[in-house]
């Protein structure tokens, strides 16, 4: 059993790695947690996880130069059914599009675009960056023991803004909805970091260790 987590030059890996690692403890999860830049070695994953920091475009550019990583994620997760889980950018490509510095096509798994964050109250500071409180939209299995008001971290410009509201799990108010939580079939993304949202992040983590979609 092996969770890898994709190298690809974005994103905050050996945090990411140690809240994987101490998740799986705390679930006995008997896996290995792998960070991985070498694509055979992402396809022989049991699960996969995509972080992700910084531009939408920087990310998906950045992925592509790894030769042969975006097919081995696309048939793992699409024709086999590995379980995914997308980080803040990661959770982004999983859209149809990006429009941060012209537009980007993602992976068109959960259809429709990343849009610049723009809340009504314009005193509001964009990026997004702090705790916020999740509002939970779905009974999904993945929120089990996860209450509504937990807080989580975000850091943040741009938000997804799924076709389909059968694919949000949870948002967050910041003078308006934004989408905190996506998930369809065997994948799962956050905007939020996991890894640095303490208690919640933790939960969701071990959740996603014990799934069976």
């Amino acid at each position: 059993m092996m969770i890898t987590i994709i190298d690809y030059g974005s994103g905050n890996l050996r945090s990411a790695a140690k809240a994987f690692e101490r998740a799986a403890l705390a679930v006995d999860y008997a896996g290995e947690v792998i960070v991985t830049s070498d694509p055979e070695v992402a396809a022989k994953a049991d699960r996969i996880v995509l972080p992700g920091v910084g531009a939408y475009k920087d990310c998906r550019q950045g992925l592509d130069a790894v030769s042969g990583m975006y097919d081995a994620i696309e048939e793992a997760v699409q024709k086999r059914g590995i379980p995914f889980f997308g980080i803040c950018v990661g959770m982004q490509l999983m859209a149809t599009r990006g429009v941060e510095h012209g537009i980007t096509e993602g992976f068109n798994w959960i259809e429709g675009d990343v849009v610049k964050l723009e809340p009504a109250d314009k005193t509001l500071k964009i990026p997004h960056m702090g705790w916020n409180e999740l509002e939970i939209s779905s009974d999904h299995i993945l929120l089990d023991g996860i209450n509504p008001g937990a807080h989580v971290y975000f850091v943040h410009s741009y938000h997804m803004q799924p076709t389909s509201a059968d694919n949000v799990l949870a948002t967050v108010d910041y003078a308006g909805p934004v989408t905190a939580i996506v998930g369809r079939d065997n994948m799962i993304g956050t905007q939020f970091h996991p890894e640095k949202s303490q208690e919640a992040g933790l939960r969701l983590i071990g959740n996603f260790l014990n799934w069976k979609p």
